[in-house]
C-alpha cells in the first residue's frame, strides 16, 4: 500500500529543508540522503525564505530552542505556505518550559502544517496545553497502549480536524491521522529510544516522503513511520549478528534507510487502519 510512496521519494530526490537543533543535525541531513531526498540545513534570518522557496519541503525541529532560530522558523514556514511546499512541525519538548510552549503555539498560529509529529504528551500538550513530559520523553502515563489506543485514535483525527494537519503520534505503537483516517503502526525496536535522535530522523524522513508525494500527505506520513520503524527491526537483528552496541546500531539505522525499497517496505510494514 506504500510502495508507491517510496518510489516516489527515490525517483523524485526531494530537497528537504530542515531547521533543526544540533544535538542531531548529522544524522538528520544523513537520513535524508539515506531516505532519497537531498538535504539543506540552512538556519540563518539571511536565507531562510529563498531556501524554502526552492524545497520540497521544510521541517521545523524544536529540540535546542533559541530565539534565533525562533525567527527563522516563522519565516521559513510562512515562506513554505506562500509557496505551497509541506511543512512538518516537530516540537521537542513541548510542555517542558513556559519557553517552548509559548514558541510552539506561536509556530501553530502562523504556520500551517502538513505534519506534527510527536510523542504522545507532546501532541497532548498542542492539542490542549497539556501533557505530562518527562524532557523531551514522553510520560509513562501518556503512553499509547493497546488499552487506550481507540480513544487515542479518536483524539488524533480531531485534533487533526481542528488544525488542518496530519497528526503523527510516536511511541511502542505509532499513530498516523487525518480527520477520517487513522494507521497504527507496529513497527520498530525499544532499542530506537536508547540512542539520540531517532525521533528527529524520524521528522526528516517524513520531510522526504511528504515532498515527494504533496498530493497524499496522510499515507506518505504513515509510509515514513513504517519505513522507519521498519529499518530499527532490520538494524537490531543485524546488530545482534555483529554483537554491537549502541554507536554501531546508530550506523546500521541508517545503511537499513539506504537499502529500504519497495519490497522491504511492503513485506515488514505492519499497521493496520482503525475503522471507528
Amino acid at each position: 500500500m506504500f510502495e508507491q510512496m517510496i518510489t516516489n521519494v527515490r525517483n523524485n530526490v526531494p530537497l528537504v529543508h530542515a531547521i533543526t537543533n544540533y544535538v542531531t543535525v548529522n544524522d538528520c541531513a544523513n537520513i535524508i540522503l539515506a531516505s532519497g531526498g537531498s538535504p539543506i540545513m540552512a538556519d540563518d534570518i539571511n536565507e531562510v525564505r529563498d531556501i524554502a522557496a526552492i524545497s520540497s519541503a521544510l521541517v521545523l525541529n524544536m529540540g535546542t530552542l533559541n530565539e534565533r532560530t525562533i525567527a527563522s522558523m516563522l519565516a521559513a514556514g510562512t515562506t513554505a505556505n506562500q509557496c505551497g511546499i509541506p511543512v512538518v512541525l516537530d516540537p521537542v519538548g513541548a510542555g517542558a518550559s513556559a519557553f517552548r510552549n509559548k514558541t510552539v503555539l506561536q509556530l501553530l498560529k502562523e504556520v500551517r502544517f502538513s505534519v506534527i509529529k510527536g510523542n504522545i504528551s507532546e501532541i497532548k500538550f498542542l492539542a490542549a496545553g497539556e501533557g505530562r513530559t518527562s524532557g523531551v520523553d514522553a510520560c509513562e502515563a501518556d503512553k499509547v497502549t493497546e488499552v487506550n489506543l481507540g480513544s487515542v485514535a479518536d483524539f488524533a483525527k480531531s485534533f487533526s480536524k481542528k488544525t488542518g494537519s496530519v497528526i503523527a503520534i510516536t511511541g511502542a505503537i505509532d499513530l498516523v491521522a487525518d480527520h477520517e483516517h487513522v494507521y497504527a503502526i507496529r513497527n520498530g525496536h525499544p532499542m530506537m529510544s536508547k540512542i539520540t535522535g531517532t525521533g528527529c530522523m524520524l521528522s526528516m524522513v517524513t520531510g522526504s516522503y511528504i515532498g515527494a508525494n504533496p498530493g497524499d500527505i496522510l499515507r506518505a506520513a504513515a509510509a515514513a513511520v513504517c519505513g522507519m520503524g521498519l529499518c530499527g527491526e532490520l538494524a537490531h537483528k543485524r546488530l545482534c549478528e555483529l554483537q554491537g552496541g549502541t554507536g554501531m546500531y546508530r550506523m546500521l539505522l541508517i545503511d537499513e534507510m539506504s537499502k529500504l525499497n519497495e519490497k522491504i517496505l511492503e513485506e515488514g510494514a505492519n499497521y493496520e487502519c482503525i475503522e471507528r
